[in-house]
């Protein structure tokens, strides 16, 4: 399926991309959480969302529309919140991604396009999600524009062919939704790169960063 390129889009959450950004990124497995888990604020942002650019097509007095878009960055950081701790919940998930088999898999995955389409800055394999700071390049050789949308169905497709062979399994492995947030700054960097390492230590995965416990 060739998918329409847009600089913003959506599925439950809007999403924004533009080539030689960097991002954030965090997707699930299909079942990490429940469908109707984070719902509420998913209709709250999107109320919200919409409210902002009924008010920027009206031009009132841009304290109106800082008061809403304040109000939706709250609202966002309780999403992702509530997000990782129902991730972080989920100890013994059906297919595990930290299976050395799964492990190796999803290796491969995120490091087909390195030095073709992107650059790797810090990625976190956890059990049931994965967490990805990247910078993408804004043409690839062929001169074509280079869009998360586009790498990340293909790292899904291929991560989750070969891992539904290994786990002799078929059907749907990541949900198709996921959160992604341009990277502002080398502040918003730092602090990107400090949760997806510290990620499995918050989880008591393990007990400190880049230690693997047995």
């Amino acid at each position: 399926m060739i998918l329409e390129k847009k600089e913003s889009y959506r599925h439950i959450l809007p999403h924004f991309q533009q080539p030689g950004q960097s991002y954030f990124v965090t997707w699930s497995l299909h079942d990490a959480i429940p469908p109707k888990a984070l719902a509420r604020y998913s209709s709250e942002l999107y109320m919200l969302k919409s409210q902002i650019r009924f008010l920027e097509q009206q031009k009132p007095e841009l304290s109106e529309i800082e008061k809403i878009k304040q109000e939706y960055y709250s609202v966002r950081r309780q999403y992702i919140k509530a997000y990782d701790d129902l991730l972080d919940s989920d100890k013994n998930p059906e297919i595990n991604l930290s299976k050395p088999e799964n492990l190796e898999i999803m290796f491969g995955s995120l490091q087909f396009w390195e030095g073709k389409r992107l650059q790797h800055i810090a990625f976190t394999i956890m059990p049931n999600h994965v967490h990805w700071v990247v910078n993408l390049f804004d043409k690839d050789s062929a001169e074509n524009p280079v869009y998360l949308q586009d790498i990340l169905q293909s790292v899904k497709r291929h991560s989750s062919n070969k891992i539904n062979k290994a786990e002799n399994r078929s059907g749907t492995l990541w949900q198709k939704e996921s959160f992604d947030t341009t990277i502002r700054n080398d502040k918003h960097l730092y602090y990107a790169i400090k949760y997806t390492m510290n990620n499995p230590v918050k989880a008591g995965l393990v007990s400190d960063v880049g230690k693997r416990d047995v």
